[in-house]
């Protein structure tokens, strides 16, 4: 509905109501309405879910139409980064958010920080989904608020041209609220425990869930050591039951993301059941390793399999793990990719310990085999050393290639003495176009950085206290941070009204009238900014 339209409706229902309504202006209550577009989080859910299935479209069309997003660990940091966004680029279409459990972990337990391992509070992530909209919200609530501000200077001066501009503007105003991909790690526990908890990350407002094959009383982060993954049908039942809690709650359209950490991961905790050869349970138990026994080498406590008339005996570790085969993490990988999809996952993720174009392109290439339109999200992690891998990437090409590469030494190429070569510049081109190649020949749909506003603050942070705490002092704070504020036009400079006093200065003024007392008078030293 547009703004006169909204206000039209109200009108009707205030006059309806008669006399105890009197005071209420439509108007302004039209304005409240306007500036919360998204009543309940599975508002945005189903919203957002029909935005991320519009996109993969567009990407199976062209694959130039990729997506990206950030991860962000607090509300207010994932309400300036899709400020800076729309300011930079005029809109959000095809910008996300990242929910990295992580930074859950890490940043938002009440136990303090925690390793990557599930050990945080489950009810930690929806909190965190719910915070992330809560300032998202907030972001179109204060924006549309000036931009109310500037409809009455419009009408008060006479302009009905300008006035007409800015409703026009408020009509096709374009939300702060974008999809999330929020990670559920591997469940938490059991299919029920997977169903309980996506139910109330969707109901926070979460459109996309991405969830693991690592077992999940002993889940480790993507880039650890460690790993162990549970047979395919297990993972399955956790695919479905998400399915499930979208459909109960009424998002058809949820998007499943089923994380595979099979390259990196060297161990099972339990041989996969099977009923006869060749099924999934017997392709998962053809990866272990085994050797094979006769009768009189059997021991106390052994566990055995038989394949093709052969007695085998996985290899068990004291901790009561299986091994795989080394070298059979790829192969893993593309059976867990393809069975995901069958099992009714829509996109995939693959860890892996580098960004290597040509090895995600590889096991892609062998998923798309059996489903020509399976799609990638893909983790642009910091837990890699970019400009190593990318400086050795081109290292080995050229020496490939024949060229002379006597003036590198290739363990190394992060030192800062090679910052000014043409290897590091050739390196840097590839990162930097590292996104739309992976889109363009690894089918990845979908680049994120889990933690990048982690190491922003700490970067940030230190740099600050260096400057402040030292010689600079005041110095410090005003060159680097709040000067800069106000030249780059950082909306936050003014944190008052960051923070929402306009805002409540516009609802004191609807429920007080003239009796309202209000913060943004002339002695508000916000003023000092008006210029900014």
């Amino acid at each position: 509905m547009t703004y006169q339209d909204t206000t039209n409706e109200i009108a009707k229902t205030i006059d309806a109501n008669g006399a105890p309504w009197n005071a209420i202006d439509a108007e302004s209550a039209a304005r409240m309405r306007l500036q919360n577009r998204f009543p309940t989080g599975l508002d945005i859910a189903k919203y957002t879910a029909k935005i991320m299935r519009q996109d993969m479209e567009a990407y199976d069309a062209d694959p130039a139409q990729y997506t990206q997003s950030l991860g962000c660990w607090h509300g207010f940091i994932a309400q300036q980064k899709m400020i800076s966004i729309k300011k930079h680029f005029g809109g959000t279409k095809q910008r996300y958010l990242y929910l990295s459990g992580w930074m859950v972990a890490a940043l938002r337990s009440e136990f303090g920080p925690l390793p990557d391992q599930s050990m945080h509070e489950k009810t930690s992530v929806p909190a965190l989904i719910e915070e992330l909209y809560t300032f998202l919200k907030q972001a179109d609530a204060r924006e549309l608020g000036l931009m109310f501000a500037d409809l009455d200077k419009a009408r008060e001066a006479g302009d009905e041209v300008e006035a007409k501009r800015i409703q026009s503007a408020i009509d096709n105003y374009e939300t702060h609220v974008v999809p999330i991909i929020a990670d559920i790690d591997a469940g938490f526990g059991n299919a029920e425990a997977t169903y309980l908890l996506a139910k109330k990350m969707i109901e926070a407002g979460a459109c996309a869930l991405q969830i693991e094959n690592q077992v999940s009383d002993e889940k480790q982060c993507g880039h650890q050591d460690g790993k162990v993954t549970v047979p395919h049908e297990d993972f399955h039942q956790k695919i479905r039951a998400i399915r499930y809690a979208f459909l109960e709650m009424g998002v058809e359209d949820g998007i499943i993301v089923a994380r595979t950490d099979s390259l990196g991961a060297g161990l099972t905790k339990q041989i996969a059941y099977t009923k006869e050869e060749g099924d999934l349970g017997d392709q998962y138990n053809s990866y272990l390793d085994c050797e094979e026994v006769s009768p009189e080498d059997i021991k106390n406590g052994d566990v055995f399999l038989s394949r093709e008339g052969k007695l085998l005996r996985p290899k068990r570790l004291p901790s009561n793990l299986y091994q795989f085969r080394p070298g059979t993490g790829e192969d893993r990988c593309v059976l867990d990719g393809i069975t995901s999809l069958q099992a009714g996952a829509d996109l995939l993720w693959i860890e892996t310990e580098k960004p290597h174009i040509g090895q995600i392109g590889g096991m892609v290439k062998r998923i798309r085999e059996v489903i020509p339109n399976a799609k990638l999200v893909y983790n642009n992690s910091p837990s890699f050393n970019w400009t190593l891998n990318f400086r050795q990437q081109v290292f080995d090409a050229w020496e490939e290639e024949g060229k002379d590469v006597s003036a590198y030494d290739r363990a190394k190429l992060m030192s800062i003495d090679y910052d000014d070569t043409d290897l590091a510049a050739e390196a840097d081109q590839r990162i930097k176009t590292f996104q739309a190649d992976a889109a363009r020949e690894a089918g990845i749909f979908h680049h994120l950085i889990t933690l990048p506003t982690y190491h922003t603050a700490a970067l940030s942070t230190d740099n600050l206290a260096k400057r402040y705490f030292g010689e600079e002092a005041m110095l410090g704070y005003v060159k680097q941070v709040q000067r800069e504020e106000i030249r780059q036009g950082i909306a936050c400079v003014k944190h008052q009204n960051m923070a929402g006093s306009d805002i409540g200065d516009d609802h004191k003024e609807y429920f007080a009238g003239e009796a309202a007392l209000k913060a943004g008078g002339k002695d508000n030293t916000m003023n000092q900014f008006a210029a900014a």
